[in-house]
């Protein structure tokens, strides 16, 4: 998935979820933040951000604020980019895909992808993976009641016949393995580990990230 124009920038707060101020071309910029999760070891004062300018002339803010420099990582952070970028690698990801339907309904969930290949017929959760740590990357980086469900609703389908897999698309290249994030939301990682015990494929998918591109690029080890 490809962005358009994008500029680079200088990070200098996050008075809330949803829009930063950064320094851009030597004035401060009210920017919208497009992921609402809490990215504190990302969105630090002078860190290099990149901007992608929005196609809304209406809209308050001109940027979306995309992707972040941490050391000699690039990474996208854009919680919207995962499900592009998984849609454009899902046919190679599957062989034999016939039918990928985005944004399904089972149960109490809506999961991102439906998928058909031959006779099998399953579901895809895709989630976006920005927490990095000592080369390991990590989800969620805040407790997660959804996703836990989520992983509720993929063992409920294997159990009717369906095949599931949670798919975590690691926003960054780098890291040498993918692991849940246990010391902050033990739940989740409780639940991860018995959906792999139960027929839920885990899959983790690293990405290959330019200041306007993010495409998924090779399978990274999966510790539970």
């Amino acid at each position: 998935m490809e962005y358009g124009t994008v500029e680079k920038a200088r990070f200098l707060a996050r008075p809330n979820r949803f829009i930063a101020r950064v320094e851009l071309h030597g004035k401060v910029e009210t920017v919208h933040v497009k992921n609402t999760g809490r990215c504190r070891e990302l969105l630090v004062p002078g860190a290099t951000v990149y901007l992608a300018e929005g196609k809304n002339p209406t809209r308050k803010t001109r940027y979306d604020l995309i992707a972040v420099e941490k050391g000699s990582l690039l990474i996208n952070m854009d919680s919207q980019a995962p499900n592009a970028a998984a849609k454009e690698a899902l046919p190679r990801l599957i062989p034999g895909l016939t039918l990928l339907r985005p944004e399904t309904v089972y149960g109490d969930s809506r999961f991102d992808f439906y998928a058909e290949a031959g006779e099998a017929r399953g579901f895809i959760e895709v989630k976006g993976v920005t927490l990095e740590e000592d080369g390991v990357a990590r989800f969620p980086d805040a407790p997660t009641q959804r996703g836990e469900k989520h992983l509720r609703e993929l063992m409920r389908a294997v159990r009717e016949g369906y095949r599931a897999m949670a798919l975590f698309v690691v926003q960054m290249k780098g890291v040498t393995r993918f692991e849940p994030n246990a010391a902050t939301d033990p739940a989740f990682a409780a639940a991860l580990r018995e959906a792999a015990a139960n027929g839920v494929q885990v899959l983790a998918v690293d990405c290959l990230v330019t200041p306007n591109s993010m495409a998924l690029d090779r399978e990274v080890p999966v510790r539970l």
